[in-house]
């Protein structure tokens, strides 16, 4: 199965071009707004009880309802029970894909393309569940800063590197890694950071706990946009 032979760098550049299209501004720009409050009906509102008319001296009090019998629930039921159980079902949120545990030590230092055939049959994941197999890689096989390379001699990635290796593993496709791309830039421009992702993390001073918060960040900005 063929590979995408990409770099981190020509990952980065690609998650920096979605970045910058009109489409994905309209995703990024109001997904922390939640949805206007419901205005009550005039027919909703209840009439102050100053303003309600007196009751009538000699009116007969309204006769109490006759109790429905508990055989009789179904009767009150606009829709059969059916629809209601198939509507909630579908309602409920998708199960969430089947954890596979990262190959052991040594598969961290081997070529990628020994992996391929973890791809076999896999199904495509959102961002933000890439976004967490990316983190795995990194607390799993390590975190480095050397520049323009996918991973040191111990097999530990940078950044834009565990997102190439989450995909190359099964974890998404190769849309989903850009797309993934573009919420850790989504998340660094919120940040304040101007550039890139491999600049980011190479920067003097940063550390591995700051690479697991970026994508932390990234991938809850992600989910709460529902990708």
């Amino acid at each position: 199965m063929a590979i995408p032979v990409l770099t981190p760098d020509q990952l980065d550049v690609q998650a920096s071009q979605l970045h910058d299209t009109q489409a994905w501004q309209r995703i990024v720009s109001k997904w922390e707004h939640t949805a206007p409050e419901p205005v009550a009906s005039p027919s909703d509102r209840t009439e102050p009880a100053c303003a309600q008319r007196p009751a009538a001296a000699h009116t007969q009090p309204p006769a109490a309802p006759n109790p429905a019998r508990p055989s009789d629930w179904r009767s009150l039921l606009s829709v059969p029970v059916d629809r209601l159980i198939a509507d909630t079902l579908r309602a409920l949120p998708a199960a969430p894909p089947v954890e596979r545990p990262l190959p052991g030590r040594l598969g961290a230092v081997l070529p990628d393309r020994v992996h391929a055939w973890r791809r076999v049959g896999q199904t495509d994941v959102r961002p933000s569940v890439h976004l967490g197999y990316a983190r795995q890689i990194l607390t799993e096989w390590g975190w480095q800063n050397t520049p323009y390379r996918l991973r040191d001699a111990r097999g530990a990635r940078c950044v834009c590197g565990a997102l190439l290796t989450a995909h190359r593993l099964g974890y998404g496709s190769a849309t989903t890694v850009d797309r993934a791309g573009a919420w850790l830039i989504t998340e660094l421009r919120f940040q304040g950071w101007p550039g890139l992702i491999g600049p980011w993390n190479r920067a003097p001073g940063r550390t591995a706990t700051d690479a697991l918060a970026l994508i932390d960040a990234a991938a809850r900005r992600a989910a709460a946009a529902g990708h």
